[in-house]
């Protein structure tokens, strides 16, 4: 009987051949042109995974094909190593950290390396030993001589079982995604990076990035965050205190009626100190500070609020307008303060129209008359 194709030992053949000509080492003398392809990096957890695979594959055939097309590749591999899951595993494990993650990462390189990527290996990157964070140091520094980091408390999603910090993403169903506990609110002091300050910069630089999807680029953009505004300050009648907002549409200041604070604002437990429903006032403040759903994004929630009984005043107009606490007003967002502007902004909008709050118009669209009662609110110039 004829034996049929010996898919390993082909495989084992051409493995050995590929590395002994270093068939996919990338030279930095090259004149070919040069393309990068990078996957994101796998976490040592113990094996590869079909899902990573599938992944790894659609960069090999990415980085073989512009091999063939005369390219000079760089395809490096390397693994995201640190943080609490190697820490817990070890404990499960009844191991060292570094012992259970470098075992790992033993057996996951064997594996990719059986699979016949084409990786340049000698570029392997581990981010749990002291040569590649010794550079993330590096730069943290630098970063803290610029005065380009700052800590600050901030409210984080906190997991008591993994002792550890979950981005909303891994959040499901108000618990952790890895092992399932009740997921709790919890103010931390963490470093942050003054990335605003780097706005102009960071939003000319889409201009070099040909052929990038157009949605990906709109994220980038939004996630950069530059905003041109003013920053306007609106005094509370009869006592020293001022709540500063910070809008991008200052020729809509005529059409405020309520001012709307985050439930976190320093000043919402300071503003209900001496009303009669003070009681009242902090349990709702309180519920919606430890709700989870609050730390979705603003237009993820129904929109929630309550009226503190105090006024300000409108600066431009000298109008008396109350001033609200509702959960649609995140503290990350600008001054954790908004100037309501319900006929030209939609979230405002929908609140205004839930509590039967005033809606005034002050910009129409160009050659039209201001409507009796509009139906949306116009966000455009006029």
């Amino acid at each position: 009987m004829k034996e049929g194709y010996n898919f390993k030992k082909v495989e084992k053949k051409w493995q050995k051949i590929w590395e002994e000509k270093e068939v996919f080492l990338s030279c930095e003398d090259s004149q070919k042109p040069k393309y990068y392809c990078l996957e994101m990096y796998p976490y040592p957890s113990g094996a590869i995974h079909m899902g990573q695979v599938r992944n790894y594959t659609i960069g090999d055939v990415i980085s073989r094909y512009k091999m063939m097309k005369g390219f000079n590749v760089l395809h490096p591999i390397g693994w995201d190593a640190l943080g609490m899951p190697a820490e817990n595993a070890a404990i499960t494990q009844g191991v060292h950290p570094q012992e259970w993650t470098l075992r790992n990462i033993a057996h996951m390189r064997s594996q990719l390396k059986r699979i016949g990527f084409s990786y340049d290996w000698s570029r392997e990157v581990n981010t749990c030993l002291p040569e590649y964070y010794k550079w993330n140091q590096w730069i943290f520094l630098k970063m803290l001589e610029r005065d380009f980091a700052y800590r600050k408390k901030s409210k984080v999603n906190w997991c008591p079982q993994c002792q550890t910090v979950l981005a909303n993403e891994q959040v499901i169903g108000e618990r952790c995604w890895r092992c399932e506990s009740l997921v709790r609110l919890k103010d931390m002091e963490q470093w942050f990076l003054k990335i605003t300050d780097y706005a102009e910069e960071l939003i000319s630089g889409h201009d070099l990035l040909e052929k990038w999807p157009e949605h990906v680029l709109l994220m980038q953009k939004n996630w950069i965050g530059k905003s041109t505004g003013a920053y306007i300050t609106f005094p509370v009648p009869g006592t020293p205190l001022g709540i500063d907002v910070f809008t991008t549409r200052i020729d809509t200041i005529y059409g405020a009626t309520f001012l709307a604070l985050s439930p976190e604002h320093p000043l919402s437990k300071e503003l209900i100190a001496d009303s009669r429903y003070r009681g009242k006032l902090q349990k709702w403040i309180d519920k919606n500070i430890e709700n989870l759903s609050f730390r979705k994004e603003p237009g993820e929630v129904e929109k929630e609020g309550i009226d503190t009984g105090k006024k300000v005043i409108n600066p431009f107009s000298g109008e008396a307008i109350p001033v609200w606490i509702s959960n649609y007003v995140l503290m990350e967002y600008g001054t954790g303060a908004i100037m309501a502007v319900p006929a030209h902004d939609q979230r405002d909008f929908e609140f205004a129209k839930k509590y039967s709050l005033p809606i005034k118009v002050v910009i129409v669209p160009e050659g039209e008359s201001p409507p009796g009662e509009p139906e949306e609110s116009f966000e455009d110039y006029g």
